[in-house]
C-alpha cells in the first residue's frame, strides 16, 4: 500500500513568501500597475472626463466612491449583501450576543471583516476558476502552433504570435501542400478573450481543411470568408492575409481580406502593399483579388498585426508605424527570425512595465 508523507507539502510557506513579496522590491510598480488597471476596467471614458475636470481632493473622492460603486454593481446579489453587512459591522455597527437570557452588544468588526474576507474569498475562487480554463485554452492554441521556423528552400522563414491575455484571438500557421505549394496565414479575429479564441481555432481548422482542395487562393479565401460568415457571431469579423510560396521561388501570392497592408523592404526602402478587400464575415458572399509581388535575395516581406504599431506605454502612447518604418531598414542584414527578434524587443522596450492592450503577430519572409 502506497502512503503519502504529509510532511513536506507542496503548500508554499506563508512567511517566505512574503519575505520573497517584500524582497523583490518591485512592490510600488506592481500596486501602480494594479491600480491603473483598476482604473481602467471600472472607469468608463466619460467618468475619466468629469474627473479631469476636478480637483485632486473631489477627483480622489469621486473615484473612490465610482470604484467601490462599480465593485459592488459587478457582484452576484448575495455576495453584495454580504458585503454591505460587511461594511456595516467594519464602520462601527454593533452585533448582538446572546448570554443565558440576558442580551449584550459587541463590537462587530470582527464580523465586518470576516465577511469582508469569505467575498474575497469567493471572487478569488472564480478568478483561479476561470484561470484554470483559460490555461487549460492557452495550451491547445500552444498545441496548435506551427513551428516558428518551416525549413523552405531560398526562404528564411519566422512566424511569431504572442496573446496580450491567456488566450488570443491572433491566428498564425504554416501550411504544407505537397513539395511545391506552402501556405502561411495571418488572421486577427475581433474581439478578445475565450470568444475570439474559439473562433480563431473555427478559422484555423477551416483554413486547414480546405487549403489543399484550392489552386487559385482568391477563391480558397472567399471559401472561408463564406463559413466563416455562416459559423460566426453577428458584428464578428477577422481580418486574414493568406499567402503562398514555392521553395526557391522568388514569388509570393497573398490574399489580403481587410488585413494590415504587408510591407515589402526592398534595397532599404520600404513598399506599402495594397489592403486588398473586405474582411472575413461582414457579408456572406466576397470576390477577393490575388496579388503578386517578385522578390530579390535580401528581400523582406514583412507581414504583422495591428498589436505592433498599437502597442501602448505607460504614458498611453503608440509604438506607431512610423517608428517600424524607421526601424526596419536597419535590421536588412539579418535573418527573418532574428528581425522577428528585434521587432518584439523594440516593442518591449517602449511598452515597458505597462499592460499589452492586443495580441502581436509576425510572420516574415526573406529571399536567400
Amino acid at each position: 500500500m502506497e502512503t503519502t508523507d504529509f510532511k513536506h507539502s507542496a503548500q508554499p510557506n506563508l512567511r517566505q513568501t512574503l519575505r520573497e513579496d517584500i524582497k523583490t522590491g518591485d512592490l510600488w510598480h506592481s500596486l501602480l500597475r494594479d491600480y491603473r488597471e483598476l482604473e481602467k476596467f471600472y472607469i468608463d471614458d466619460e467618468k475619466k472626463l468629469r474627473l479631469d475636470q476636478m480637483r485632486w481632493l473631489k477627483r480622489t473622492i469621486f473615484l473612490a466612491w465610482w470604484l467601490l460603486k462599480s465593485l459592488i454593481l459587478k457582484l452576484t446579489p448575495a455576495r453584495r449583501i454580504l458585503l454591505f453587512i460587511g461594511i456595516f459591522f467594519s464602520l462601527g455597527g454593533g452585533v448582538i450576543i446572546v448570554r443565558g437570557d440576558a442580551f449584550a452588544t459587541g463590537n462587530g468588526n470582527i464580523l465586518g471583516a470576516a465577511l469582508f474576507l469569505f467575498v474575497l474569498m469567493l471572487e478569488l475562487k472564480d478568478k483561479l476558476l476561470a484561470r484554470d480554463e483559460l490555461e487549460a485554452g492557452r495550451k491547445v492554441q500552444r498545441a496548435l502552433m506551427p513551428d516558428p521556423t518551416p525549413s523552405i528552400p531560398g526562404w528564411s522563414v519566422w512566424l511569431f504570435t504572442r496573446p496580450a491575455n491567456e488566450v488570443g484571438g491572433d491566428l498564425v500557421d504554416f501550411l504544407s501542400f505537397g513539395t511545391n505549394r506552402n501556405g502561411l496565414v495571418l488572421a486577427d479575429v475581433s474581439g478578445k478573450g475565450l470568444q475570439a479564441a474559439l473562433l480563431t481555432a473555427k478559422l484555423q481548422a477551416t483554413i486547414r481543411a480546405l487549403g489543399q482542395d484550392y489552386e487559385s487562393i482568391s477563391k480558397l479565401v472567399s471559401k472561408i470568408n463564406e463559413i466563416f460568415h455562416r459559423d460566426s457571431l453577428p458584428n464578428v469579423f477577422a481580418s486574414l492575409l493568406y499567402a503562398e510560396i514555392a521553395p526557391d521561388s522568388a514569388q509570393i501570392k497573398f490574399v489580403n481580406a481587410g488585413h494590415l497592408p504587408p510591407l515589402l523592404v526592398q534595397s532599404g526602402i520600404i513598399h506599402e502593399m495594397s489592403k486588398g478587400e473586405q474582411a472575413l464575415g461582414l457579408i456572406g458572399t466576397s470576390a477577393y483579388s490575388e496579388q503578386t509581388v517578385e522578390l530579390h535575395s535580401g528581400d523582406i516581406f514583412f507581414a504583422y498585426s495591428d498589436g505592433v504599431t498599437e502597442a501602448r506605454n505607460d504614458k498611453g502612447e503608440f509604438f506607431g508605424s512610423e517608428r517600424l518604418l524607421r526601424l526596419l531598414p536597419t535590421w536588412k542584414q539579418l535573418s527573418a527570425e532574428k528581425i522577428g527578434n528585434a521587432v518584439t524587443s523594440e516593442v518591449d522596450w517602449f511598452v515597458g512595465e505597462a499592460r499589452a492592450n492586443d495580441d502581436l503577430s509576425l510572420v516574415i519572409l526573406k529571399k536567400l
